[in-house]
């Protein structure tokens, strides 16, 4: 009899644990990258501050990747053939809520706050950011199949801790002057808006263009589509959900 009262203690405990929890099962087809290829790095600037708007964004309430099932498998696949070659992926963003996009408008209707404009967009006005289609109102990334991401030498060098107030630099500065992340030289920094992210322009060096070329081969070689203004930005083909917006956070 006591061991039945104490079953029945903790499955008590346990709910009130799940009630005072924020408690989310994915959606059909949804996965965390992390259980697919646990190798793959993981940076997701929308759940800390260094990002274009400068603190975390509503809906990121933890650092996972979260896609749908056939992009997990393909970045898996991208990521054994660039381990080939030295490298390993770098996420920096993945499944986005459509909470968080709706959270860039309101940001892009603020004149007073341009932080981090230093940074990520020195010489574009923030509000022509949708104009100008750095970012959009009905964003990919919401489908569950977009991922912003880089390459990172093998093996991998530490990089800095951001941390809210560091002196910013131009996200088009000089590898070795821009903020030190450890991925390799692409010309500028992840969301940088400016043509310099373009994966066409030839307004930055040699080596740069060539890494830019061979991340795109890699992306493409199984079954990527990039983005003709960000060179980090890829979209699977054949994606799962091509007219859905999901809205769901993004938890461990």
């Amino acid at each position: 009899m006591l061991r039945f009262k104490n079953s029945i203690y903790a499955i008590l405990l346990f709910g009130l644990f799940l009630i005072g929890s924020e408690v989310y099962a994915l959606p059909k087809n949804f996965v965390y990258l992390r259980s697919i290829d646990p190798s793959i790095l993981q940076e997701l600037r929308y759940a800390g501050y260094h990002n274009f708007v400068g603190k975390p964004l509503p809906g990121y309430k933890n650092y996972e990747c979260i896609v749908t099932y056939p992009t997990a498998y393909a970045l898996a696949g991208v990521q054994s053939y660039v381990k080939h070659f030295g490298y390993t992926l770098k996420m920096y963003d993945c499944y986005r809520p459509q909470r968080t996009v709706d959270a860039f408008i309101a940001w892009s209707r603020d004149p007073t706050d341009e932080k981090m404009k230093r940074e990520f967009y020195p010489e574009v006005n923030k509000k022509d950011f949708f104009r100008l289609s750095y970012v959009a109102a009905r964003s990919g990334h919401s489908r569950g199949s977009t991922v912003d991401l880089t390459l990172v030498k093998i093996p991998i060098a530490s990089q800095p801790k951001y941390h809210p107030n560091d002196v910013l630099v131009a996200c088009y500065a000089d590898y070795g002057q821009r903020f030190r992340d450890n991925s390799i030289d692409m010309g500028t920094g992840f969301d940088c808006m400016d043509p310099r992210s373009w994966p066409s322009s030839h307004l930055i060096a040699k080596t740069a263009r060539q890494n830019r070329i061979f991340l795109s081969h890699a992306m493409q070689r199984f079954g990527f589509i990039p983005y003709d203004k960000e060179w980090w930005h890829f979209t699977l083909r054949h994606e799962l959900y091509p007219n859905t917006y999901f809205n769901f956070p993004i938890v461990r």
